[in-house]
């Protein structure tokens, strides 16, 4: 489990094709510290394990899965990517809870300047829009951000400059393509409302007039 504040933006410095997925070598310093192999860490909102260590850093497979369903598999060495160690027992949770298993990939659909900060609007499938709540949380890139505007067609996150130059978030561009995580608390509700409506005939419209 993550909390969806990076610790780290750490560097591809290689990877390597296994012909059934792919290791990647990434330069790193704090997410080195009290780790070992077989500990998980989160990389652009991607839950890996670490396989080995280095001095300077760490490598971690990837599933030919999940390179086709985020956009590790579009990744290229020299590419910066968001780092978080699994949180401990004790913790603080300062995002939400995140973990590291990415619904879905957005766009970046355009980036505007708003005050000190900025305002980015993505576009994704009606799956993960759909558990997408104004000032409710999800997880971009491993980065646990809060909803400012939901449309039919697309959400909006502010984000303030200080997440803008501790994170790979300041790298976007329009067109770019990010990893997505929804709210967990949502993604069990969701569920549990669509298993109580084949059981029992529960609807959201039944819910409303309940309120």
């Amino acid at each position: 489990m993550f909390t969806g504040i990076a610790e780290e933006t750490g560097t591809i410095r290689k990877i390597t094709d296994t012909g059934g997925g792919r290791v990647l070598n990434i330069k790193a310093d704090k997410v080195l510290e009290d780790s070992k192999p077989g500990d998980s860490i989160c990389v652009d909102g991607v839950c890996l394990t670490a396989t080995e260590f280095g001095s300077d850093y760490f490598l971690a497979d990837v599933s030919e899965e999940t390179l086709r369903y985020t956009i590790l598999g579009s990744r290229h060495a020299g590419d910066k990517v968001n780092l978080e160690r699994a949180i401990r027992v004790g913790d603080r949770l300062g995002g939400h809870i995140v973990a590291g298993h990415v619904d879905g990939v957005g766009t970046v659909k355009r980036i505007e300047k708003d005050g000190d900060s900025y305002l980015y609007t993505f576009t994704c499938d009606d799956h993960i829009k759909d558990l997408i709540v104004k000032k409710g949380s999800v997880t971009v890139n491993g980065i646990s951000l809060t909803v400012a505007e939901v449309s039919p067609d697309d959400f909006s996150i502010e984000v303030i400059p200080h997440t803008r130059e501790v994170t790979n978030i300041g790298l976007l561009h329009a067109g770019d393509s990010v990893n997505l995580e929804n709210d967990m608390i949502g993604k069990y509700v969701e569920h549990f409302l669509a298993k109580k409506n084949e059981s029992h005939g529960l609807t959201y419209e039944m819910l409303e007039k309940l309120a």
